[in-house]
């Protein structure tokens, strides 16, 4: 990822660089700083340090010795669209046989370096994937995003041979209109290298959220405007098992 050293900071080393400048500066230079800092990127404070997600892998180990998945079963796997919606997935896409691993907050490449935890070590038949909405708000260059696809791609096919790949697309938000154009051209690029393999699917996950203008709808989210409600819960949910479903009843 090109990202300089002065956009890698996290939020103790500007704790700490602000409280050394404190002494030096006027407080109206100093208000003028610190609203320089939060207007970085978000990669500036989120970090790209995948092993921050140690604990949920923990987590979901623990959950694995208490109630041992089956091997087959599709795996649903990224970030918080995915995670909250954990302990809703069984039950939306029923018959199917769903493990769900989300974490939210996560990016591609945190599947990537989580990959035979999260997911290889089920050994399931169907991978789904939702990524790139963190990533392309972050500011993560398109290429990066699709590299780390493309790892994941090419990890389950050595691997898993004969297990499917579902990727979603980067859905639309009110938060975060100001990255859509990001975040649809990461889509077409998803579309694009599921066009070309025959056991990558991609999954449209953004047409749904938009209006007949095109712009995406105010009433689906919940205050933050950018994670689900209910009502667009319902619809992430007949997204994924409408796409899942011609493929995967028949393993039931």
């Amino acid at each position: 990822m090109a990202i300089s050293v002065s956009l890698s900071l996290r939020h103790s080393e500007i704790g700490l660089i602000m409280r050394i400048i404190i002494g030096k500066f006027s407080k109206k230079t100093l208000v003028v700083l610190w609203f320089a800092v939060l207007s970085l990127p978000v990669s500036a404070q989120r970090g790209t340090d995948p092993t921050v997600w140690d604990g949920a892998m923990e987590r979901f180990a623990e959950q694995d010795r208490m109630n041992p998945p089956p091997m087959g079963a599709i795996l649903l796997t990224g970030s918080s669209s995915i995670a909250r919606w954990n302990d809703q997935a069984a039950k939306a896409l029923a018959p199917l046989t769903v493990i769900s691993r989300g974490f939210g907050g996560s990016m591609m490449s945190d599947v990537v370096h989580h990959l035979d935890t999260v997911a290889l070590k089920y050994k399931p038949r169907a991978i789904l994937i939702y990524e790139g909405d963190n990533d392309t708000f972050y500011g993560v260059a398109e290429k990066e995003i699709i590299g780390s696809l493309e790892k994941i791609v090419d990890k389950v096919h050595r691997e898993l041979p004969d297990t499917r790949i579902y990727v979603m697309a980067v859905k639309p938000s009110t938060s975060r209109v100001g990255v859509w154009g990001n975040a649809q051209r990461v889509n077409a690029a998803y579309k694009e290298i599921a066009k070309h393999d025959s056991k990558v699917y991609f999954i449209d996950s953004a047409t749904p959220f938009l209006k007949s203008d095109g712009n995406v709808m105010t009433d689906i989210f919940v205050e933050d405007g950018l994670h689900l409600n209910p009502m667009g819960n319902l619809i992430w949910g007949s997204i994924i098992r409408a796409a899942l479903m011609p493929q995967e009843a028949r393993y039931e």
